[in-house]
């Protein structure tokens, strides 16, 4: 019984700092991701849409999400072929073509008291110099930006808000639809190990101590 009582205290820090590491990783942020398509998938963008030069037939989503960092941000759903996306769009001397994805997120990651419109994919026919930010622009207007710079809304969703820090925990896994492009990539995110891992700390502690203990008893006897 001693070295249960003395381990105790080990069990309750054990479970003290795996809850506070559980509501630390539970922070995230909402605001609209930057995607680009590759060989069929999304990837995070490396750089801002104001610095993107894409070339013609290029295909770029934004997503507006909640998230803690870009591996936990959501993709894009729908379709993303260009062919598709600017099948009435034909080529122009002096211009060039970029296919567009807008996924307003879902009414789980939408700010109080807003929906989220429907997601589309459109084609924006801009200057062949024009940056990603210019074809958001010229077809999903009006932009928000703030202070910094920071993509705030897209055709005038949300609102208000930009960027604030949010908890994710509300949060469901949102899968890919069903024939999807993305039903065949991993969905937008994955389930949070840290209770699995944590419980299983615990129990590990747990069982040292009644081996301990044991081994004590018996020592005696």
């Amino acid at each position: 019984m001693t070295a249960v009582r003395r381990t105790a205290p080990v069990l309750v820090a054990a479970l003290l700092l795996l809850v506070c590491a559980g509501r630390a990783g539970a922070t995230g942020y909402r605001y609209w991701s930057f995607w680009e398509r590759t060989d069929g998938h999304w990837t995070y963008a490396t750089q801002g849409p104001a610095s993107v030069r894409p070339d013609d037939g290029t295909v770029q989503g934004f997503r507006f999400t909640v998230g803690a960092d870009a591996a936990d941000a959501g993709r894009p759903r729908g379709t993303a072929d260009f062919g598709t996306i600017c099948a009435d769009t034909p080529a122009k001397a002096g211009s060039k073509r970029v296919g567009l994805v807008l996924d307003f997120g879902t009414p789980a990651d939408a700010p109080s008291g807003e929906a989220p419109p429907e997601r589309r994919a459109v084609c924006a026919r801009v200057p062949s110099d024009a940056s990603s930010a210019d074809a958001l622009a010229a077809v999903a207007g009006p932009l928000r930006y703030d202070t910094n710079a920071l993509l705030c809304a897209i055709a005038g969703y949300p609102h208000k808000g930009c960027g604030e820090q949010v908890s994710t925990d509300r949060r469901p896994t949102a899968a890919p639809e069903s024939g999807s492009p993305e039903s065949s990539e991993s969905s937008d995110s994955g389930p949070s190990l840290g209770l699995p891992i944590g419980a299983g700390v615990v129990a590990l502690l747990a069982g040292a101590a009644i081996w301990q203990s044991r081994r004590r008893r018996d020592a005696s006897g």
